[in-house]
């Protein structure tokens, strides 16, 4: 079943049928309320774009915070990071959300990143819990160090996301993925990931 307040197409297609179906009734009836039965379906229609625009799902908040966390790497913005993580956030290399964020500024404090490109490969949303698989193809700096090892890499990670309140945080990452090679956050703290 589609959910209206992620794609407005359902009530789109109904708009269309709705006008169709005024043309049709203008031909039976020609005087009986012309702006009445022209302003339904535009109703309809502006509904549904409304309804997309202003009504965020969960599935498009996850999508729009694991945007908001591949930008801020992309801008080598740990500030901007930090309010993105649960405060219990662990995975298989850091133990705190402090371990994570320290290594991140480590790692992000020289230009490093010019561009990164995200696709998601698959995000379920359970109630309060959702998890996202997800690639991003990284473009290096060319003023960086690692440029002259490397241009370009394809990185997949598997994240989980805790819903509080409105809101959403990730609880953990995991690096799945290297140039399509198995790999684990220990292949970040290494120079044989750019070799």
């Amino acid at each position: 079943m589609t959910n209206v307040f992620e794609q407005p197409w359902l009530l789109l297609i109904i708009a269309g049928i709705a006008f169709v179906g005024v043309f049709i009734f203008r031909d039976i009836l020609p005087r009986k309320g012309k702006w009445l039965f022209v302003a339904a379906p535009i109703f309809i229609a502006g509904l549904a774009i409304a309804l997309d625009y202003f009504v965020q799902t969960d599935n498009e908040k996850v999508y729009s915070l694991i945007k908001n966390a591949v930008k801020a790497v992309e801008r080598e913005d740990v500030n901007a990071l930090s309010p993105l993580i649960s405060e219990d956030y662990q995975d298989s290399w850091n133990r705190l959300k402090g371990e994570l964020l320290w290594h991140c500024r480590q790692r992000l404090s020289e230009p490093i990143i010019e561009k990164n490109v995200m696709r998601i490969v698959s995000l379920k949303v359970q109630g309060d819990a959702a998890s996202a698989v997800f690639t991003v193809r990284v473009v290096f700096d060319q003023g960086g160090t690692i440029y002259d090892l490397v241009q370009m890499m394809l990185f997949k990670f598997e994240a989980n996301f805790r819903k509080q309140g409105d809101d959403w945080f990730l609880t953990s990452a995991e690096l799945l993925e290297i140039d399509m090679r198995p790999a684990d956050w220990s292949n970040i703290t290494s120079i044989d990931v750019f070799n």
